[in-house]
């Protein structure tokens, strides 16, 4: 993905606060097309890894588009719906729970093209209102006991800043199930979190969309491989947080910058002195994380987050990439750790167990990379979150009786918890460091050690709780508030509050 580097240096460049510092630049929505609009549908089939195995589902995603629109128009998903076939097999767990119903809330990821580029977006927060589960010998075909689940919602604008043949593209789907008894109370355990993937040799395409070049709109949208120059971008987005004086220098330098590209159009990227951007700035984070031998999720949080912005800022015009290092490092009464959570699992699928959890930081304040890519109108951007935990149990009890653990009950060396979030900058939509956002991944659990005051209860906790190289048992869901950055303390988002965890 690359422009030629005259071009790139030429375009203005301006400057906001993002939970990382982006070139926030984008294309100022021209008026509604008045184009046809088109009902447009796909039928897909999704492997998904529940309980019981993975699990083949029927998906039809569903949206009413335009079918034409012009560069840089912003382009609004109408009746947006995910419906998504669950198996019998794939419901034999909730039957076990005395469920009566089931919702769920989708998020989709959906691959947005235009001639050779791409970005994807994030279709969250989709909601499915609880529906009866069926009952056991319910039905007498082949979709026996299978249940339909219609999450349907507002999404984030798409806009596309090259003419030519644009498609959306369902890819990756995550469900977060969550299961009533008949009286509406949550079943124990409640939830089941689940990621799915597109099954293979199917053509994923929702809609196609032909996009016409702003210079003449009556003209017809090019051929697939045509192309014209995009518009030049215009900023929208504020810059709250970032001192004038900061300002000043960074424009200086990247006038600088420009000139110096007029001369050599290779000499890229451009790296911004860290004492002239970096920031701190706090936040919380909250939300679940699963253990599939446990059959249960814990909860984790609200963690307060003491977040250090911009530690390195790498602007590279030649390979319009936007990379920006930061660090966090969690605070619970002075200790780098989260907060102790308690929970309730049913070891071994019978045994109910509960214990306090308490994850603790070390080593390096955990590390936030943001990757952004600035030649397309969205910005698209990916936030990969890692930390270095050791995880530390304590107050056990075994079937309501407690089991001395002594005090040195823990993993027998840190683990990486490694969480990703996905989002765009125009308009804001999905996960940005600034604005928070939900962010997801998995962990590997290490033996545990030290376990015991009498006995050595080390093999048990780590064949309960333990799953080196097994990546899907430990998956893990945070969602994160905006940042109460220091630069701008009378702000909306100050002081900093908690969020409200998804499961």
């Amino acid at each position: 993905m690359t422009v030629d580097a005259r071009t790139a240096a030429r375009r203005p460049i301006h400057w906001a606060v993002g939970g990382a510092l982006v070139v926030a630049t984008a294309l100022v929505p021209s008026a509604e097309s008045a184009a046809a609009e088109q009902r447009s549908e796909v039928a897909l089939r999704y492997t998904c890894p529940f309980p019981s195995g993975p699990e083949e589902v029927d998906v039809v995603v569903s949206a009413v588009l335009p079918t034409e629109a012009r560069t840089g128009e912003e382009i609004r998903p109408g009746q947006v719906a995910v419906e998504v076939t669950l198996p019998p097999t794939a419901l034999a767990r909730f039957a076990g729970l005395d469920a009566a119903t089931l919702s769920a809330v989708a998020r989709l990821t959906v691959r947005n093209s235009v001639g050779d580029k791409s970005a994807d977006a994030s279709w969250q927060d989709l909601t499915a209102p609880p529906t009866d589960l069926p009952a056991p010998d319910e039905g007498e075909g082949e979709d026996d006991g299978a249940l339909t689940l219609t999450a349907t919602g507002d999404v984030p604008t798409v806009t596309f800043g090259s003419p030519g043949r644009a498609t959306l593209a369902p890819d990756a789907l995550d469900l977060a199930l969550t299961s009533l008894t008949e009286a509406g109370e949550p079943t124990t355990p409640p939830g089941l979190d689940v990621a799915c993937t597109p099954a293979p040799g199917q053509k994923p395409e929702l809609a196609a969309i032909a996009i016409r070049g702003d210079q003449d709109p009556t003209a017809p949208a090019p051929r697939p491989g045509e192309s014209e120059p995009a518009p030049e971008p215009t900023p929208t987005r504020p810059d709250e947080g970032l001192p004038p004086t900061a300002r000043e220098k960074i424009d200086a330098l990247t006038e600088k910058r420009r000139e110096a590209l007029e001369d050599d159009p290779g000499s890229c990227p451009i790296e911004i002195p860290p004492e002239w951007v970096m920031t701190t700035a706090e936040t919380y984070a909250a939300g679940y994380a699963n253990a599939a031998k446990l059959d249960g999720a814990a909860a984790l949080g609200p963690a307060f987050m003491k977040v250090v912005l911009n530690k390195r800022y790498i602007n590279d015009s030649c390979a319009s990439t936007v990379d920006v290092s930061s660090e966090v490092n969690f605070d619970y009464e002075g200790k780098r750790q989260l907060p102790p959570t308690k929970a309730t699992f049913l070891s071994y699928g019978f045994m109910p167990t509960t214990a306090t959890m308490t994850l603790e930081q070390v080593g390096p304040p955990a590390a936030i990379h943001t990757h952004t890519v600035t030649n397309t109108p969205t910005y698209p951007e990916e936030t990969t979150v890692t930390a270095q935990l050791v995880m530390r149990l304590s107050d056990v009890e075994v079937n309501g009786v407690p089991l001395d653990v002594g005090p040195g009950c823990r993993t027998e060396r840190p683990f990486e918890q490694v969480l990703k979030g996905y989002g765009q900058s125009y308009p804001p939509a999905g996960y940005l460091v600034a604005y928070g956002g939900t962010l997801t991944g998995y962990a590997h659990i290490p033996p545990f050690e030290g376990c015991g005051a009498t006995e050595d209860l080390d093999p048990i906790f780590t064949s309960a709780i333990s799953s080196p190289g097994k990546k899907a048992d430990n998956y893990t869901k945070m969602t994160q508030a905006p940042l109460c950055v220091a630069t701008n303390p009378e702000g909306p988002d100050c002081p900093p509050r908690a969020p409200e965890p998804e499961r």
